[in-house]
């Protein structure tokens, strides 16, 4: 029997992953991480500890497995733009991973955008100038931690994300390697080349020999014996990031497919094709995958506030007990009433940008109760992602054919009939546990041979939960309008 155990390193924990050939799960693991926090704004993970907990992780999974006839092999997806700076001689990290979240990189970012380097940034990453992305926080060690330039400048340094940190920890120092997903959330990788640009190395002042090399998804990474636990070397193959696994996981395969992930926030992404097409305001262009010799490019964005919006009205209004009550107040009325909930709880983000904003509830009448205030925040979450993916296949000159959904609110027949229904598209609720990790899984078996083409992997699709737009296009388009008048008068 083979199996792919799959790492799943997040910013909270590491999770091994045991898929079987059919993309069934076996088992999961998960090794929590502790989160350092040195002063307001900035976030560190301890990159041994991460390590550690990987190995560990796979321990406590493989041993749940018994049986003579066993062969394994190593996949990872990871979160995307902690950045991990170590030397390649001791094997020791020279400081603390710094953490996605961290914002320790703002002036370097900022000082960047007053010169002007905004365009040419954009332009060549694809992405836009912010601490989020990995490039700010490796240079504020190069300028910070003593002595760190100058032996990156020999060559005695080393700079990945999480995975290539992994890789090179697991090979024993064999293999300094990463993916282009990853590699495209750094703002030091040409999407365009799918190699790294020595312009952009320039301006963050990073040296190109501490870079790993970047490879697509479905490529061979080097082998392990995971410190001995295996007797024979298993195979490392298949790396992405966890977005664009959970953009493979869902099987987005062709331009026109998106994912949208419904938690605190929402996460959607939208496969745009095999060109790089610049994204819209705000949002950014990554590499979503690459496998089979081609490249699939990407367009993401976030929404602050979608389960977040729910929670809020349990835990402050006290309008409902649990979320899960949202939905019979919402469905107690045939409609809002002519209510808007406009949750810029956190500011509006993309595609509107207005960090000022405040939320608001509009249209009230003394005829207006709990059950229009539910369902107003119920269609404020599918009117966000409707808001997203316009912006997206418009820029993109593309129609979506279909949104896969993911989390804990697609459980809310209401919320997902409404959003089918504001994208005019099918909506197809996943069952799929472990979206991010089955996406590296099946880069592993793609880079073996296990399967030879993308229809072939889809077919092991095994939900298909579609639902279908119903509303007419007037209605839609009038509640919609009201939506865009709301968030209007949250902007003014």
């Amino acid at each position: 029997m083979n199996y792919i155990i799959v790492i799943d390193q997040s910013t909270s924990a590491t999770k091994a992953v045991i898929f079987d050939e059919h993309c069934r799960l076996i088992c999961r693991k998960n090794v929590a991480h502790k989160q350092y926090y040195p002063q307001a704004g900035w976030v560190e993970h301890d990159a041994e500890e991460i390590y550690l907990n990987t190995v560990e992780a796979i321990k406590q999974a493989v041993s749940t497995l018994k049986g003579e006839d066993i062969s394994y092999s190593l996949a990872i997806t990871n979160q995307r733009e902690t950045v991990v700076l170590w030397n390649r001689f001791t094997g020791k990290p020279i400081y603390h991973a710094v953490v996605w979240q961290c914002q320790r990189g703002a002036q370097i970012c900022e000082d960047l955008k007053n010169r002007g380097y905004t365009d040419l940034i954009r332009e060549r990453s694809g992405l836009l100038i912010d601490p989020y992305f990995a490039a700010s926080g490796a240079k504020w060690i190069l300028d910070n931690v003593p002595g760190a330039r100058d032996a990156a400048e020999k060559g005695e340094i080393l700079m990945g994300t999480i995975e290539s940190w992994l890789i090179w920890k697991l090979t024993l120092g064999k293999e300094h390697m990463t993916d282009y997903t990853n590699a495209s959330r750094t703002l030091l990788f040409n999407i365009h080349t799918l190699d790294w640009d020595d312009r952009l190395l320039e301006l963050f002042t990073i040296p190109r020999i501490m870079l790993p090399k970047p490879m697509p998804c479905d490529s061979m990474f080097g082998e392990t014996t995971v410190e001995g636990l295996f007797q024979e070397p298993i195979l490392i193959a298949g790396v992405l990031g966890d977005s664009h696994g959970a953009l493979a996981g869902q099987m987005c395969f062709e331009a026109g497919m998106g994912k949208a992930t419904y938690g605190t926030g929402s996460s959607v992404m939208v496969n745009i094709g095999e060109s790089v097409v610049p994204a819209p305001n705000g949002l950014v262009t990554s590499v979503g995958f690459a496998a089979l010799g081609k490249v699939f490019y990407a367009f993401e964005g976030n929404i602050h506030c979608t389960g977040a919006t729910i929670q809020w009205m349990v835990d402050n209004l006290k309008l409902i007990d649990s979320p899960s009550q949202i939905e019979q107040f919402a469905l107690s009325v045939p409609d809002n009433g002519g209510v808007y909930l406009v949750p810029a709880f956190a500011g509006l983000g993309a595609p509107w940008w207005n960090p000022h904003a405040k939320a608001i509830i509009s249209g009230m009448t003394l005829a207006s109760g709990k059950g229009h205030v539910c369902r107003a925040a119920l269609e404020a979450i599918a009117y966000q992602v409707r808001d997203l993916i316009d912006v997206m296949t418009k820029q993109a000159g593309i129609t979506l054919r279909e949104l896969r959904v993911d989390g804990g609110p697609t459980k809310n027949k209401l919320l997902m009939q409404f959003q089918a229904d504001m994208l005019s598209a099918c909506v197809n609720r996943s069952d799929v546990e472990e979206a991010s990790a089955l996406g590296a899984m099946l880069m592993n078996g793609l880079a073996r041979g296990r399967w030879k083409d993308f229809s072939e992997v889809a077919a092991m699709r095994t939900s298909d939960n579609r639902i279908l737009p119903n509303m007419d296009t007037d209605e839609r388009e009038r509640l919609y309008a009201g939506w865009t008048e709301a968030v209007n008068n949250v902007n003014r």
